[in-house]
């Protein structure tokens, strides 16, 4: 278990200093507003290359997360091309920040639509993107047509671009909403994509399979924890908490204790 760096979502000016003060091995951050078509925006008085010096220095890595509103699967026009561009974008702006990797939800059809259509443009946004730093595909919680919910989705979606180098981030909380057995979850999608790049570990609010994106600290949500922290351990990834942030020292101790 060589790889379980722990770290976690952090927002704030100099998050840098935010993640020092809790001993985090690294952050994941966002580059711009999250639900917005904006450019990006660097956390650190001296702009991107502050934000990468001053990581540098404290020995954190970074991680981004590409923003929500993304969504190269869709069949929309007017949605996917942009949707290619912003993740572009997000993934010029966390190069410049020395970024590990991009975390990007793996988005939707809409009903009536044939999914393969939605794999067909995630393969295409793929091989015309500039991967400057590695991209990682989220599974997630809710939708009936979802790219990355189910584990048919998941095989399939992964059947097509499995070998143009993209990564896998599993979240814990998205794997229990999206229903996915949280017995053996990480062995499953190792079955799959044969990789775990990133887990991001998240209790959560709602119940098994309920399609709720809604976080919770670690015991204090639906999802075992005897649960979690076999996934943490068979994944042997870096780890990164989305929990609510009061609660993340918190969640923190339970982490380096366990593992």
């Amino acid at each position: 278990m060589g790889n379980l760096a722990i770290g976690a979502h952090v927002g704030g000016d100099d998050p840098i200093a935010g993640a020092s003060a809790l001993g985090l091995d690294h952050i994941q951050i966002f580059l711009a507003d999250p639900q917005g078509w904006k450019n990006s925006v660097f956390p650190h008085p001296d702009g991107a290359q502050g934000l990468k010096a001053s990581a540098e220095k404290a020995n954190i890595d970074i991680y981004v997360h590409a923003r929500y509103i993304i969504n190269v699967a869709t069949t929309n026009n007017k949605v996917r091309i942009p949707s290619r561009k912003l993740l572009q974008t997000d993934v010029d702006a966390a190069a410049s920040v020395g970024a590990k990797a991009v975390i990007v939800h793996g988005g939707h059809v809409t009903e009536g639509d044939d999914p393969e259509v939605g794999i067909a443009n995630w393969v295409k946004a793929l091989t015309q993107l500039d991967m400057k730093v590695p991209v990682y595909i989220e599974n997630t919680a809710g939708g009936k047509h979802s790219m990355a919910r189910r584990l048919d989705s998941i095989k399939a979606l992964w059947g097509a671009v499995g070998d143009t180098g993209v990564g896998f981030c599993l979240d814990t909380c998205h794997a229990h909403a999206g229903g996915i057995d949280m017995g053996n979850v990480a062995e499953t999608i190792l079955a799959i994509t044969g990789r775990i790049d990133l887990v991001h570990c998240n209790d959560s609010r709602d119940t098994f399979d309920s399609g709720a994106d809604r976080h919770a600290n670690l015991g204090q949500g639906l999802v075992g924890m005897e649960e979690i922290f076999h996934c943490l351990k068979t994944a042997n990834a870096p780890i990164v908490l989305e929990t609510p942030f009061d609660g993340v020292a918190a969640d923190l101790a339970v982490l380096r204790q366990a593992l």
